[in-house]
């Protein structure tokens, strides 16, 4: 054991214990550090987190749920920090949480009650180790939880050069926020990559970090035996029985992640206790929520105290706390713009029906001031259709990529493609409306390639011309018939592209406001280099390089033979 100091301050009364060593079932010792009440004498359940950011990143939580009577446990992860062993991400997780369960639950502090916190990396460490079956494992509480091979270390089967910058921040042992938060470093790099028509794969040379991990990844670019293998099994969901809260946020990205477990879960295990909960925030916002994100400003009801809620849920599931009031039912959601959280007891009660909306134009739409429409029928004979070249470059906008990218509300993308991609919007609402759930779009598409990305987008767009990104979703051509089988193109016949993979929004849609729907290529110009770039070609297309790049023409079909829509989901109403 470590040394121990009580901390003065707002956190009066906490005592810090540095250096503890918990040893795994293969001698290797995680280094661990506890913050613990200084008046408790007796023991208590309690808490901890799994981390590969160093233990220190999560000094201020420790202290405040010690603060709050909750001993708490900051643990690096094997091979990182001043923990034993090496550092392969999701791969030891299961066995390494079931052990510090296990040797939490006998320490002389702990009731025999152990609880999981913590939220991305720390949250996935959760679903791994409640799979295991520890049983003095109480409950998990995992935030913008990933699902490897769903959202994370690609979407759709679309990798981004962000894992290679993930993979640098989390090489060696020790810290590397600072070269990890150099968005100018790393745009610059990611563009200089995009500009040289090297292949996907020669990023890590590029970025000057030549990386075993970042080429094994690319070594499976579609779910296999080999991302199985980090997530829960459906038989392992199957046993967890312990209560769930699930954490997530519209703009969180990976969502997609934490509602796969979620899902997951219900369908495998009859006896599931899990409560969801969606706020209106970012990845950050999970653990931390804000008013103010990405350009969006939300009302003041959007932030709750999200840490009272943890403290809630362990009083509950762990002593003989009540259920926190906030959690009135089993699904509990932010609607943004109304500035109110509402419940349901499914996730899929949260939307009453689905509006469907035509795709039309009479012109080709690739303008967003001369659009195609979202009406209630079908639409005429003539395709739209843009063109979309894998070598274009954009302008020199390095210091503002990254404001782009995460920008909710900047429309310079949309204006930046004129006559490159296709938009279509709805007349204006004629009533306040409710949109919650998941958005679908159904497709009807030609490609003259045997491959290319599709990207969607859909923003409700004001009356005054300000637009806000509601949800997003993608379509790599040669997966349209599911992801783990690759299928290319062979001739330009309309195909049928089902884009059931929005991320979950629920806002309220003010009268006179519309919907706006993008079709567009990865290649957006001033964000291009932030994605993998498919050079159309129908290869390997992270070996792919400029010199097997095709000009591919993108049809959309919207008659009544091909009837592409939209289909909206609408809000249960009070």
């Amino acid at each position: 054991m470590g040394e121990t100091t009580q901390v003065g301050g707002p956190e009066a009364g906490v005592r810090l214990q540095w250096g503890i060593q918990i040893p795994m079932r293969d001698g290797v010792l995680l280094n661990a550090t506890l913050y613990t009440p200084a008046a408790q004498t007796g023991a208590s359940p309690v808490v901890f987190a799994v981390t590969p950011y160093i233990s220190d990143s999560y000094h201020p939580i420790g202290l405040c749920f010690a603060a709050h009577g909750l001993p708490f446990v900051i643990v690096d992860v094997r091979g990182r920090g001043n923990s034993g062993g090496a550092f392969d991400p999701f791969v030891n997780d299961a066995r390494d949480g079931f052990d510090v369960v296990e040797w939490l639950a006998v320490q002389p502090y702990c009731n025999g009650k152990v609880a999981m916190w913590g939220g991305s990396y720390s949250g996935h460490s959760q679903w791994v180790t409640a799979q295991e079956l520890p049983p003095h494992l109480a409950t998990i509480v995992p935030a913008a939880a990933p699902f490897i091979g769903v959202d994370f270390p690609m979407r759709n089967n679309i990798p981004y050069p962000y894992l290679l910058q993930w993979i640098t921040s989390t090489a060696g042992r020790t810290a590397q926020a600072r070269i990890f938060a150099d968005m100018t470093f790393w745009s610059a790099t990611f563009r200089r990559w995009y500009e040289s028509g090297r292949a996907f794969r020669e990023l890590d040379q590029v970025a000057g970090n030549p990386s075993a991990l970042f080429q094994e990844w690319l070594d499976h670019p579609e779910p296999d035996s080999y991302w199985d293998a980090r997530n829960p099994t459906p038989a392992q969901y199957s046993r967890i029985t312990i209560p769930v809260m699930t954490i997530t946020g519209s703009y969180d990205d990976d969502q997609p992640g934490a509602l796969e477990h979620y899902r997951a879960h219900l369908r495998n295990c009859s006896a599931a206790r899990h409560y969801l909960v969606i706020g209106p925030w970012d990845h950050a916002g999970t653990c931390a929520p804000k008013a103010a994100f990405g350009g969006l400003q939300l009302g003041p009801n959007s932030v709750i105290d999200i840490q009272k809620l943890h403290l809630e849920w362990y009083q509950w599931t762990m002593g003989a706390g009540p259920r926190p009031t906030f959690l009135t039912k089993a699904v509990v959601y932010y609607v943004m713009e109304a500035d109110r959280w509402r419940s349901a007891d499914t996730l899929e009660e949260i939307t009453a029906r689905y509006d469907r909306y035509f795709l039309d134009s009479d012109h080709n739409a690739t303008d967003v001031f001369c659009a195609g429409t979202l009406g209630t029928e079908p639409g005429g004979a003539q395709p739209d259709s843009y063109e979309y070249d894998p070598q274009a470059v954009g302008p020199e906008v390095d210091a503002e990529a990254q404001s782009i990218v995460d920008s909710i509300v900047d429309q310079r993308v949309t204006f930046a493609l004129r006559g490159r991609q296709l938009i279509y919007h709805t007349a204006p609402f004629e009533a306040d409306t409710e949109v919650s759930g998941f958005f679908r779009l159904d497709a009807w598409i030609s490609i003259d390639c045997p491959d290319t990305d599709i990207y969607a987008f859909v923003y409700e767009v004001t009356n005054d011309g300000r637009a806000v990104r509601l949800t997003t979703d993608a379509v790599r051509a040669r997966y349209r018939q599911g992801l783990r089988t690759p299928n290319l193109i062979r001739d330009t016949t309309p195909l049928l592209y089902e884009f059931t993979r929005f991320t979950f929004v629920s806002r309220r849609v003010r009268r006179g406001h519309r919907l706006r729907l993008v079709i567009a290529p990865v290649g957006r110009l001033i964000d291009a280099h932030f994605w993998q770039k498919n050079y159309n070609g129908g290869g390997v297309v992270s070996a792919e390089t400029a010199g097997e790049s095709r000009l591919v023409t993108v049809r959309l079909f919207h008659d009544d033979a091909c009837p592409s829509a939209l289909f909206v989901p609408i809000g249960v109403e009070d």
